[in-house]
């Protein structure tokens, strides 16, 4: 796996201030897409135990709320691979800190339908995480007044309730608080 950068203070993608990764590739290739440098897999810097390290050492701070994963694609399945080795050691040093993604794929008919029956990392994958953030971006329907997503399609998904109830447990945000 690759990627792209690491941002150890981003406010940007999640509440509060967090470490993100961005990883290289993406077959989503949306119009007017952020990132279009990191849809190349071949893009950035390898992936290896070492910036397993860097990232766990940047999440040390009380000031850090969490870890955001996007790309490129974190559901690609090859990032799926090399993700889950980061939020294994994320959640085991760092219980208290929540983990988010960021996906162009949709939850419920993507991810849980589709990959988890294909892919047995997907599984493993999502219960580390507690919020996703699915659907493409979609340039038409772009708000930069939302919080943490680029356009009005795009869902802020509760996970661990989710997959619960087997229902999709939408998170709002507003002036920074969570509503329901």
């Amino acid at each position: 796996m690759k990627y792209a950068v690491i941002k150890k203070y981003d406010v940007a993608n999640g509440p509060g201030v967090r470490v993100s990764i961005f990883v290289s590739g993406c077959n989503h290739h949306c119009k007017g897409c952020f990132n279009e440098e990191a849809w190349d897999f071949n893009y950035g810097n390898t992936f290896t135990d070492d910036t397993i390290d860097e990232i766990i050492d940047a999440m040390k701070y009380d000031y850090i709320s969490g870890l955001s994963l996007l790309g490129g694609e974190p559901f690609e399945h090859v990032n799926q691979i090399g993700l889950l080795k980061l939020v294994r050691k994320v959640k085991s040093v760092y219980p208290e800190k929540d983990i988010w993604a960021y996906s162009g794929f949709l939850f419920d008919k993507d991810i849980v339908e589709k990959q988890c029956n294909l892919f047995p990392e997907t599984r493993e994958l999502l219960s580390y995480l507690d919020v996703i953030v699915d659907g493409k971006f979609i340039e038409e329907l772009k708000n930069p007044n939302l919080y943490f997503r680029g356009s009005s399609n795009q869902r802020i998904i509760d996970v661990k309730q989710s997959l619960k109830t087997n229902m999709i447990k939408e998170l709002i945000y507003e002036k920074e608080k969570v509503l329901c």
